[in-house]
């Protein structure tokens, strides 16, 4: 006889863990069906041990300055395959902390591939595809996540074409690595070889890296990627790759004509696709559009019974949006009638260094929307906590409603500044105005005066650049 469960989670990511411990703590009978590792790519091969990798990069750049400190190392060196691990290290810690939440909360971990069967039954199966069980449901959350993607006509062959998964658990560091797209991750795997020593070319088919986010912070970006010895080609395509045992002979085309690059392996950072393939949605009924499942605003599918969140319903492709879906979802199940998640308010973070951060509207996008703006830079190099922590690199750069004075949107580069987004995030969500963030009392000395310093740029009322 099948095992009965209230909610039944397909997927063991930030979204897909999420929903299933709300849901318990809702009071739902929980199960959730994840075969490899708990917390999901995020956690195992992304987020988190990315930030680990990042961190010893940041470390090591501030050691080959630290005379500027007045410190002196006898030859500081570093050991490539200890960084790896302890990155490694640390990802396995955190998926058994998701482990013990689930032991916690009463989660039932069903250590198998979850695919649907019908709308209220999904079937497990090993990795070779061995139907082990059935379990039914009647509520089922698809939370199946995303996979790289690659440039149609080159297969990823984890050698010397590779993605972020082998970006992360290389043997050896290599001389050169061409990064194939300048989303997040592509920038900040070209910061971390770039920092240990690899030679890095990134090329980027639109006009800047960081191509969504804001053209000033693009461009402040590239500028200091360049002083790091970077080679950026943007407005640049890639027309094919060549691999060898030696490396990687990639051509590209941009408005100067074709040329070939060449290094040791070329880094696939093009964006990511969601998994909807094999888990049934044809079976069943569900409806796809442009490559993700179909949802409304309490992501439910169009058939009853069904959810999705996460990567698989499309972009954003970021964590802490599938979480925030899940949360939604599984609240709208229990009846308690959540806000709907407002994209027009999610946080975007790279952790290079420095490090970028924005939330809301960029400067072209609140133009396009029609808005008449007050726009106030305050730059790092006047923030006297930021030049006595020896980072004054950067600047924040916040967007005001002229008309009523409303917060449009926030960016931020700099060190911190994916911490110091959440003061603009929960500004937006509360609707705050510039007079609100000039009369709310900002610590001195501290980073995050620079918000309040920029928005009185914005206004003419400041007194200190």
């Amino acid at each position: 006889m099948a095992q009965s469960f209230d909610v039944v989670v397909i997927g063991g990511g930030p979204g897909g863990y999420v929903a299933a411990i709300r849901a318990a703590q809702l009071g739902f009978n929980t199960a959730c069906v994840e075969a490899k590792h708990l917390g999901g790519i995020c956690l195992n091969w992304g987020c988190i041990p990315t930030k680990s990798l990042l961190r010893n990069a940041e470390l090591w750049e501030t050691l080959q300055h630290a005379d500027d400190y007045g410190l002196h190392f006898e030859n500081p060196g570093f050991d490539f395959s200890k960084i790896i691990s302890r990155s490694r290290g640390i990802a396995d810690r955190m998926s058994k902390g998701v482990a013990f939440l689930f032991k916690k909360y009463s989660v039932t971990h069903v250590e198998a591939y979850g695919k649907l069967l019908a709308a209220n039954r999904v079937g497990t199966f090993n990795g070779e595809g061995k139907k082990l069980d059935e379990i039914e449901a009647k509520h089922i959350i698809i939370a199946t996540g995303a996979r790289p993607r690659s440039i149609p006509g080159i297969e990823i062959d984890r050698k010397r074409i590779i993605s972020y998964f082998e970006a992360m658990s290389l043997e050896t560091l290599p001389k050169s690595l061409i990064v194939l797209g300048a989303g997040a991750i592509g920038v900040e795997f070209a910061y971390f070889y770039n920092a240990l020593g690899s030679k890095v070319t990134i090329v980027e088919m639109l006009d800047h890296i960081l191509p969504i986010e804001d053209e000033d912070i693009s461009k402040e970006l590239e500028r200091s990627f360049r002083k790091k010895k970077m080679t950026l080609k943007t407005n640049t395509k890639v027309q094919a790759i060549e691999t060898s045992d030696d490396g990687v002979k990639v051509t590209v085309k941009s408005a100067k004509g074709e040329e070939t690059l060449e290094a040791e392996i070329a880094l696939m950072a093009v964006g990511v696709r969601g998994n909807v393939e094999n888990i049934g949605l044809e079976d069943v009924g569900i409806d796809l559009e442009n490559g993700s499942i179909k949802v409304d605003e309490y992501y439910r599918t169009n058939i009853d019974g069904v959810y999705a969140i996460g990567d698989v319903v499309g972009p954003p492709w970021l964590a802490h949006v599938a979480s925030a879906e899940g949360l939604t979802c599984v609240e709208a199940i229990a009846g308690k009638h959540p806000v709907p998640v407002n994209y027009d308010n999610i946080p975007g973070c790279t952790y290079c260094q420095p490090q970028v951060a924005s939330v809301g509207l960029t400067e072209k996008k609140a133009l396009e929307r029609g808005y008449e703006v007050k726009i106030g830079k305050f730059p790092f190099t006047a923030s006297g906590k930021a030049v006595a922590a020896g980072h004054p690199t950067g600047f924040v750069k916040m967007i005001y409603d002229a008309k009523y004075g409303e917060l449009l949107g926030t960016h931020i580069i700099g060190a911190e500044a994916t911490e110091l987004i959440a003061e603009a995030a929960l500004g937006r969500t509360l609707e705050t105005t510039e007079h609100e963030v000039l009369k709310t009392v900002h610590a001195h000395p501290t980073l995050s005066e620079a918000l309040m310093e920029a928005t009185a740029v914005a206004f003419d009322e400041s007194v200190n650049f």
